[in-house]
């Protein structure tokens, strides 16, 4: 509100304030590894003038006008992505990140008997009114939910089991170049208690090394099938190179939401989960589902946050 309020009223001193700011920011947000100035890889060097066409900015000045036009245009944009998909207002936007993420603990209720195993948790610990949209399994692969995504910029983290995600790996990989984050949902999605651990270890390492392979990186994160561990599910996740394991506080379908807690509400940092699944396993398509819960969560006064920011 305040860049908006500077270039209404012209006061000069505290335009010149902000504007060198923002100068600033966009310098430090546009420097390569070594510094220059560049493209997003920091391949660019030399002097960075305005694209052909465009008039040459007047010093600080014209850089706060840019930035604030471009705040505007993000935001009209945001607008007209919510009213093609069906939403009553944009989703809000979330926070900046955390600059050091919290201190994650196993939720009471939750222990096992070991020590030292990655901590089970449904809520993040936060006073920010956001909240972490997940999504198991892989089932659904709906080009429409990619989309919506993208256009609502809506983050959310995808929970992936093999067994179903090997039938189209592409469908994943070109949600990991929109920046979903992949983790751990397991080989099979076996109920992993009714398994040794020698089991439960194939199933989370063998995801481990999937993921690694198709989308080049190892997973931190790791959610068991059903919501259902037991103290080796830890150890092996653990062995696996796991280093959290979130569950969930709601859960999310096209006609409805479910609730963990007694209040039936929504808490800073809740984790909310739902599924790919399309029309043959629920009363919607994954677009349907994706309007159910934005509608809550913004009716409610919460942004939907990036997991990963915050775990």
């Amino acid at each position: 509100m305040a860049a908006h309020g500077a270039v209404r009223r012209r006061r000069p001193v505290r335009r010149s304030v902000g504007a060198l700011l923002v100068v600033a920011a966009l310098g430090s947000a546009c420097a390569g590894p070594s510094g220059e100035a560049g493209d997003a890889g920091g391949a660019r060097k030399g002097p960075v003038g305005p694209a052909p066409g465009q008039p040459q900015a007047q010093g600080a000045a014209g850089a706060l006008d840019a930035y604030v036009e471009k705040v505007r245009a993000q935001r009209a944009a945001r607008a007209l992505a919510a009213k093609k998909w069906g939403l009553d207002r944009p989703p809000l936007e979330a926070p900046a990140p955390p600059a050091v993420k919290p201190k994650i603990t196993t939720r009471k209720g939750f222990e096992t008997d070991g020590h030292g195993l990655p901590p089970v948790f449904t809520t993040v610990p936060t006073k920010e009114k956001v909240v972490f949209l997940t999504i198991d399994d892989g089932a659904e692969k709906d080009p429409q939910l990619l989309r919506m995504m993208s256009e609502l910029q809506i983050p959310y983290s995808a929970f992936l089991s093999d067994y179903l995600v090997k039938e189209d790996y592409g469908y994943f990989t070109k949600m990991r170049d929109a920046g979903v984050s992949l983790h751990n949902h397991t080989l099979n999605h076996r109920y992993m208690p009714g398994l040794s651990y020698a089991a439960q270890k194939r199933e989370i390492c063998g995801m481990q090394d999937t993921i690694q392979k198709r989308y080049g990186k190892r997973p931190p994160l790791f959610r068991p099938p059903y919501g259902n561990y037991n103290e080796d599910t830890l150890r092996a996740a653990k062995a696996c190179g796991v280093k959290a394991v979130p569950l969930w506080a709601a859960e999310a379908f096209p006609d409805r939401m479910e609730w963990r807690e007694w209040d039936r509400d929504l808490h800073p940092g809740d984790i909310v989960l739902t599924h790919f699944r399309g029309k043959g396993d629920w009363k919607g398509s994954m677009p349907d589902m994706i309007r159910r819960v934005m509608k809550t969560i913004t009716a409610k006064g919460y942004a939907v946050a990036k997991l990963e920011d915050y775990v």
